[in-house]
């Protein structure tokens, strides 16, 4: 939790007690349905909730922005931008039912207000939204492939309307069809921690 707060000192009492909530939860529920490799539960923290909140370092969201969290598997990156922006409306999609158990647990044991999970294969998905997130889900191609149709003409924020998917390791080949546009954000200049050496965000405007 220290680590939260070492990259996010403003956050209020009750962001706080949410990111605290994680740990117990996601360890309790991890033991019923693997949604974290058991090696990888330790780093709950910086693995799975920091990850997911360099998107936050990327775009900060306005008031009323809606953001569709594809493959969320237990809730990342959903649940901790869920918690981070209040003031957002967050749907978190995966097409593993079990996954999705654990993410409305989660959400709701902490409660999370404006966070939505829904058994749902990405190609079903029919709303509209200003962001799709993702944790290496798929490849680029084949994401922007699906969610192309979930994104909305309406303009709100810093950035125009897109992806923002978090990914690791070698990118050249995947990013080679959006090379004009696409930006790439390495993560190691926002978190310090060794892991994030070779972690980057994505962003591709649609």
């Amino acid at each position: 939790m220290e680590l939260i707060q070492k990259y996010f000192p403003n956050l209020s009492e009750q962001q706080c007690r949410q990111f605290e909530m994680l740990k117990a939860l996601y360890e309790d529920w991890n033991q019923k349905i693997n949604v974290i490799s058991r090696k990888d539960i330790e780093n709950l923290y910086e693995h799975h909730v920091l990850h997911s909140l360099a998107i936050a370092k990327g775009l900060r969201f306005k008031e009323g922005t809606k953001i569709l969290d594809f493959g969320t598997g237990g809730g990342f990156p959903g649940i901790p931008l869920a918690i981070m922006f209040p003031e957002c409306q967050f749907k978190l999609i995966d097409g593993t039912g079990k996954k999705i158990h654990v993410a409305t647990e989660v959400a709701n044991a902490i409660g999370l207000e404006n966070c939505h999970p829904e058994h749902l294969r990405g190609e079903e998905e029919k709303g509209l939204y200003d962001f799709v997130v993702s944790r290496a889900v798929m490849p680029l191609p084949d994401l922007v492939k699906i969610v192309r149709k979930n994104i909305s003409k309406k303009q709100q924020n810093a950035l125009p309307n897109g992806i923002l998917v978090l990914k690791g390791g070698e990118l050249q080949h995947e990013i080679q069809p959006f090379k004009r546009i696409v930006q790439v954000d390495d993560i190691h200049n926002w978190f310090s921690e060794e892991w994030f050496k070779k972690k980057y965000l994505l962003y591709v405007p649609i």
